[in-house]
């Protein structure tokens, strides 16, 4: 035999060999890559927004007030969660219910409002997710049901941490409504 035919020979065999640990390592990553349940308890710094807001003589303000976001969410599909997800404002403040039937509009304060929302969550891909749920405002002085949609943009860090950021719109029956941007941090359990 030549030593062409030797070369070729050996080029084909390297050739075959490549594919196979090649193709091996693709099945490895797509192993690696298959989905798998896992719970999220993700923590936000936010700015809600209301443009209906009050100052100390009454006149219309828009307010811009400090709140932390605390969410939980099971993601149970690769595209589907669902979560609770907690808004604080931790401030007081007032506002003037244009929500409400009628001309005559009321003004109403809020102490430190908690509004806990069931969401829903679609994920068409690994970094962005929209929200829609309901859920409530809860404060001392009134209750609101609520309509929460939204949407994160992740970015996912090593040993199952993420940060992300996060822009949502409360629209509250009856009262008034309410947007809100934060950014946070979160850590996924249970998974791979």
């Amino acid at each position: 035999m030549s030593s062409t035919h030797h070369l070729k020979k050996t080029f084909f065999l390297i050739a075959i060999f490549y594919l196979i640990i090649q193709n091996k390592i693709t099945a490895q990553e797509k192993e690696e890559a298959a989905f798998s349940p896992h719970h999220q308890i993700g923590i936000s710094i936010n700015h809600v927004h209301v443009f209906e807001g009050r100052d100390e003589e009454g006149n219309r303000k828009t307010l811009t007030l400090p709140a932390w976001g605390l969410d939980y969410t099971f993601q149970f599909h690769e595209n589907w969660a669902i979560g609770l997800h907690t808004d604080f404002i931790i401030e007081k403040f007032k506002v003037e219910k244009n929500l409400e039937g009628g001309d005559d509009k009321e003004t109403v304060e809020r102490s430190y409002p908690i509004a806990p929302a069931l969401m829903g969550i679609y994920k068409p891909n690994e970094s962005w997710s929209f929200l829609l749920g309901f859920g409530g405002e809860f404060a001392k002085e009134e209750d609101f049901f609520l309509t929460r949609a939204g949407v994160e943009y992740g970015y996912e860090l090593p040993k199952g941490w993420e940060i992300f950021g996060t822009a949502s719109y409360d629209f509250k029956w009856n009262a008034y409504d309410s947007w809100g941007i934060g950014l946070g941090i979160a850590k996924n359990f249970g998974g791979k």
